[in-house]
């Protein structure tokens, strides 16, 4: 398959530099921080060593102030601290959800929001990260494709949720302490508000940053991107990334996808499932997982279920079902336990392995398809009053 250029959108990103004139340091590649460092002042010689010390305490110990960086002479934190600064999203409110569901409002630079959802299990966590403010592809059974594409977020501002998120659980390591190698964050899915596809290069830089083994350290292997079906991007997750791939497939028929995932209307099931056959590095071992939302007498049939077999068929896979998620407002409603349990048995008798995802964090909002930032929430809401109270809009 020819990879055509990269996808991109016309949509404003903001610059690395802050208004005060800091630069920031997190979301910056180990190449950007070189130079950075040394257009600072930093000498040639030393930047690669000074480039290890500060991305050690960035990323490794969280550490944000260039004065506790006590491996570095003192007047060498002097220049760090004039030229640079190390800052995060800031947590604006957190919710806890009855299941431990951790949903959190996070505020961006330009004072934008997006949501960030940590989600702890017996044997793992896994934190689920935005990727754009809103969403650009309007999935109709989605929470946040009713909230209007704003911006891309930022490299920094997308490992900037794995750093917030590790502040709130108390992860940092200690120097001195002994070495713990328990993970309460150990998983990423890039499934929150977005499409990482479309703003593929932070979304790789970032990620890129969390898989550092002098920092974050986390495995490739436990990092999942999912894409709604970006075909021309596609191959570049498992080149550029090396990740875990999940597609939001949701139907077996274009005439129903292109309603449920409208992008489908540009590249239609065919071309979608022709370039995961092609995907580099696929094999039973690093299946691609197909993500299927369960709609009540929309995508639910046995014969959906069967056409969804016959459909991947050759493609090495696993089919998560996801009962609906409902929202105010929502078009649809969830399938049955039985019906879900029925469609998950069609699937496994074929050689699938079909778990039924159990929906967490329902009670704070928090669950697959339901996030919106807050700020949204409430301006649609104040439109809506005012439509059914006849006030005409500004």
């Amino acid at each position: 398959m020819t990879i055509s250029a990269p996808i991109t959108q016309d949509v404003h990103t903001i610059p690395r530099r802050l208004p005060e004139g800091g630069v920031n340091l997190v979301g910056l590649t180990r190449d950007e921080m070189r130079e950075a460092l040394v257009a600072a002042g930093t000498p040639e010689k030393q930047a690669k060593m000074r480039v290890g010390q500060v991305w050690q305490w960035i990323y490794h110990w969280g550490v944000r102030d260039f004065g506790a960086m006590t491996n570095l002479a003192k007047d060498y934190r002097a220049l760090l601290a004039r030229s640079f600064v190390v800052e995060l999203p800031e947590i604006v409110s957190k919710q806890v959800s009855a299941d431990g569901t951790r949903k959190y409002l996070v505020r961006i630079a330009g004072g934008h929001e997006v949501e960030t959802v940590y989600i702890p299990e017996e044997d793992r966590g896994t934190l689920c990260v935005s990727s754009q403010v809103g969403c650009t592809l309007t999935c109709s059974f989605c929470h946040t494709g009713t909230q209007r594409l704003v911006r891309n977020l930022t490299a920094g501002e997308i490992v900037g949720q794995v750093m917030l998120v590790r502040d709130d659980l108390g992860e940092w390591p200690v120097p001195g302490a002994p070495k713990d190698e328990t993970r309460l964050l150990s998983n990423i899915v890039l499934m929150g508000m977005g499409e990482p596809l479309y703003n593929f290069e932070a979304v790789r830089d970032a990620m890129r940053i969390a898989m550092d083994p002098e920092g974050l350290s986390l495995s490739r292997r436990r990092i999942t991107l999912s894409t709604s079906g970006v075909v021309p991007e596609i191959a570049r997750t498992a080149t550029e990334i090396g990740c875990n791939l999940a597609v939001s497939f949701h139907a077996t028929t274009d005439d129903v996808r292109d309603v449920l995932v409208p992008i489908n209307r540009k590249w239609n099931i065919a071309a979608l499932l022709d370039s995961l056959r092609e995907y580099p590095n696929l094999s039973n071992s690093e299946r691609i997982t197909f993500e299927y939302v369960m709609l009540d007498g929309v995508n639910d049939s046995d014969e959906d279920a069967r056409r969804l077999v016959r459909l991947i068929e050759g493609i090495p896979a696993k089919i998560n079902l996801i009962p609906f998620n409902e929202w105010p407002g929502a078009p649809y409603k969830r399938s049955s336990n039985n019906r879900i349990r029925a469609f998950a048995d069609i699937i496994y008798k074929a050689g699938y392995a079909s778990p039924i995802r159990t929906p967490r964090g329902e009670d704070i909002m928090a669950a697959c398809g339901q996030l919106k930032s807050a700020t949204e929430r409430a301006r649609k809401s104040r439109a809506q009053v005012a439509a059914e109270a006849g006030v005409p809009r500004a």
